[in-house]
């Protein structure tokens, strides 16, 4: 019984200890529940400043609310922890045998298991709300440092941007901007879009921010949100301008600057036009006769003027008359080779092998004529200077119209027609394909004397220079060094001082330059001129014999009066010195017999043999065949063989010989005189002098039957070719009638525009015809021409003359057309 009493005595103690504990709990359970809700409820985090400025300063007073009541807690969950310590809740190992004691301890267990409970509840929502607040206020802090930061960005962002449109705004429209300045403008806004990188970055790094506070669930205010989309917009905007500003300005150089030709256009004038073809290769349009053509207007003008030159015997004089005429009309003889050099130096044209296109052709003579006008304060029309220029470049070197030149091509055609001394040019052109040691192979020799041959070649005149197998002047240079394997300049030049016969045009054009301005105190002999001008032709067999350069060269003479050989020509007035000594050749010449200058025939120039050989050259073709090209080489060859045949046929070198009658018409065989340069040497001994063989003679006849024939197919395609175009030439009335009533509207129109269209068609058809036509009769004058002098040849080598000296020709055998 007194246990029972002491029991429920500790009983009563226990209930009222646990009683306000369990109060205790449970009030702390509602308070942290109650503060747990709150704080949901709470806002999310704002997206500006002041809003999390106002969120922070409440989350503070929030936490410091918690924060005041932690002690109170702390104290009610230790109570509770020694409260566990005293009643232990476990259950006892030991089974209870008396069932009145069973209940109070089951009660006491049952407190304790409750009061464990409720403290655990009690220490979760505790750890949870200021584990919570602590989260709060550390994402405030981190929302709140990078809108601060977003907002100094977006000021920044905003000046740069600012300072940026107003570059922008004062641009000039590409229309009104100088087109020399151009290219500065260029290089200023690609200078302007690469310091743009820095907005750039500042746009990147604004849009990262607000992109992480997406990320942690703070959406940007509207404001801040409206003041971001507008700076990107900005930012596109101002992109897409100076993106769109940078094309106006290249398409503006592309189709203006300097690389553009469009300054060019103006180097011709209504009606024609001029236009571009896809590889830059200028072409001309007339719009009034509506056609076009490669060949600029005053281009054609300088070719048909060039025409009245024929008349002239001498090939080499008349292809150095055609050039010194197109040297000047391209204004070449007043640009120095110092220049030119220096021009080559600036545009970088060092490798000969290089191929330029057009508008580095351009380039080059742009700077060329800018200098020229320059240095000898003139007014030079740049434009057509260029144009006509670029020209006659692509005629020599590019005549397909590829659009594509070796640098050595550009450098052989300028440096020719340049004003410098013959010796400077030879020796500036070897140079350019010489190596390291100053010496040159026969290779890059070929390629020199190829570039070389094309100016003749152009004029149509390369048959008297050799033809255009270089191959035997590269040996004929390379025996001044015998067995060497490469020459050094003095063995070149040595070779061009003897006016070797690919390039004796060069120094003859040189003679016709310093013979323009000089006067000859003589009188002709023909035509009476007195003082004589420009050269001056004296006979060595002859006393008091002068003849004029218009006499001698068209080869006029008065009946009974013949010139006799051998002659000196002169481009400078004559000394006292020369006198003498051609008075004293001339004696001696007066006791010389017929046969002596039979046997020892006198040449200006040195004779290159063996033109034709049946191997083919090293050096590259400059453009591809055109249509008619075979025949026209098989005519070249064939006036080739013929000019060397010629050349050893020493019978023309008779006393009585006048110019009119059987004087060889493609070679000069003058020596001149100069108190710069005399020439006394013969020649003879680079002549290889072997018999006509018979099968030579039967040769010869094969080819001349062929070539008949072919002019017989020429003649048929001619008449056939004239019969369609006086076909086609009725036509036209047709289609002006057509033209004129098209204004009206009448119900045969259809039928109108049908019969228009065919004219049209008709008369494309009939411009055709026509330039085959003129192709085709050109090509019919030279066979002619060919072939008269192949029968003449003929005629001479069949005579019975045993002793007759004749070089052995070895033909090529032609492909068939």
């Amino acid at each position: 019984g007194r246990s029972m009493c002491v029991l429920s005595v500790r009983l009563e103690a226990y209930s009222d200890n646990s009683g306000k504990l369990q109060l205790s709990l449970q009030e702390i359970i509602e308070w942290l529940t109650a503060k747990d809700e709150e704080l949901s409820e709470q806002l999310p985090i704002g997206g500006d400043v002041g809003a999390v400025q106002h969120q922070r300063e409440f989350n503070q007073a929030f936490m410091e609310d918690v924060k005041s009541r932690g002690p109170f807690i702390y104290s009610v969950l230790e109570s509770a922890q020694a409260f566990l310590a005293q009643h232990p809740f476990q259950e006892p190992e030991e089974t209870l045998t008396d069932g009145k004691e069973v209940s109070p301890r089951r009660r006491i267990l049952n407190v304790s298991r409750a009061v464990w409970k409720q403290a655990n509840v009690a220490s979760d929502l505790w750890d949870k709300l200021t584990a919570r607040c602590v989260d709060r206020h550390r994402h405030m802090e981190r929302t709140l440092e990078r809108l601060l930061q977003i907002q100094a960005a977006m000021e920044e962002l905003g000046g740069a941007l600012e300072q940026a449109e107003g570059v922008r705004d004062a641009w000039e429209p590409v229309g009104d901007l100088f087109i020399d300045s151009l290219q500065d403008h260029i290089d200023a806004t690609k200078l302007f879009k690469e310091e743009l990188n820095q907005v750039k970055e500042g746009v990147k790094h604004i849009n990262d921010l607000a992109h992480q506070l997406a990320i942690s669930d703070v959406h940007l205010s509207m404001e801040n949100a409206r003041a971001l989309e507008h700076l990107n917009s900005r930012w596109k905007v101002l992109q897409g301008s100076v993106d769109e500003r940078l094309k106006q300005l290249q398409d503006a150089h592309r189709d203006f600057g300097p690389g553009s030709q469009h300054f060019l256009s103006s180097s011709v004038q209504i009606p024609w036009e001029r236009a571009i073809s896809p590889n830059k290769v200028p072409y001309y349009i007339n719009h009034q006769a509506q056609t076009t053509c490669w060949d600029h207007p005053k281009m054609t003008e300088l070719y048909q003027a060039l025409a009245d030159l024929n008349n002239i015997k001498f090939s080499a004089y008349r292809t150095a008359m055609k050039l010194r005429r197109v040297q000047k009309a391209l204004r070449l003889d007043l640009v120095s080779l110092s220049s030119l050099v220096e021009v080559f130096r600036e545009q970088d044209l060092q490798q000969g092998e290089h191929v330029m296109d057009v508008v580095e052709v351009i380039h080059g003579l742009t700077a060329l004529y800018e200098r020229l006008e320059e240095e000898r304060s003139i007014l030079v029309n740049i434009p057509l200077c260029v144009d006509m220029c670029l020209n006659w470049l692509l005629n020599v070197y590019d005549s397909a119209r590829n659009g594509k030149m070796r640098v050595l091509s550009f450098k052989m055609g300028l440096v020719s027609l340049c004003n410098a001394d013959v010796q400077e040019k030879y020796k500036y052109l070897f140079r350019q394909v010489s190596g390291p040691g100053g010496l040159t192979d026969q290779r890059h020799l070929s390629l020199l004397l190829h570039e070389a041959i094309q100016i003749p070649r152009q004029l149509g005149e390369v048959a008297a220079f050799g033809g255009s197998n270089v191959e035997p002047s590269v040996r004929s240079c390379f025996r001044m060094a015998p067995g060497k394997p490469a020459i050094e300049v003095s063995h070149f030049l040595d070779w061009t001082s003897l006016e070797p016969q690919s390039m004796v045009w060069l120094p003859v054009l040189h003679r016709v330059t310093a013979a323009e301005s000089t006067k000859h105190q003589a009188k002709c002999y023909v035509c009476k001129q007195c003082p004589i001008k420009g050269f001056r032709y004296r006979s060595l067999k002859q006393f008091n014999v002068d003849i004029c350069q218009t006499c001698f060269l068209t080869g006029r003479t008065t009946k009974g009066k013949k010139l006799h050989y051998p002659i000196m020509e002169y481009y400078t007035p004559t000394t006292s010195g020369e006198k003498m000594r051609d008075f004293a050749k001339t004696l001696k010449n007066k006791f010389r017999s017929k046969q002596y200058f039979t046997k020892h025939p006198q040449r200006g120039y040195l004779p290159v043999q063996s033109v034709l050989e049946t191997e083919s050259s090293e050096t590259p073709c400059s453009s591809p065949r055109l249509p008619h090209a075979d025949t026209h080489s098989r005519i070249e060859h064939f006036a080739s063989r013929l000019a060397e045949m010629e050349s050893q046929n020493c019978s023309f070198f008779t006393d009585s010989l006048s110019p009119d009658e059987s004087l060889d018409e493609d070679q000069y065989l003058l020596r001149h005189s100069s108190p710069a340069l005399d020439h006394d040497s013969q020649c003879g001994q680079h002549m290889l002098m072997v018999h006509l063989e018979h099968q030579d003679r039967e040769q010869l006849q094969h080819t001349l039957a062929r070539l008949e024939n072919e002019n017989r197919v020429l003649q048929g395609e001619y008449r056939r070719l004239k019969w369609k175009h006086e076909e086609a030439a009725s036509v036209p009335m047709l289609t002006e009638a057509g033209e004129g009533a098209l204004g009206s509207p009448t119900a045969e129109g259809q039928q109108d525009e049908e019969l228009l269209a065919e004219a049209r068609v008709l008369r494309q058809h009939k411009t055709r015809l026509e330039t085959r036509m003129q192709i085709l009769e050109d090509h019919n004058k030279q066979l002619e021409s060919q072939l008269r002098r192949l029968r003449e040849l003929l005629l001479q080598v069949q005579l019975p003359s045993p002793r007759k000296v004749m070089v052995k020709v070895i033909m090529k055998r032609f492909r068939n057309t």
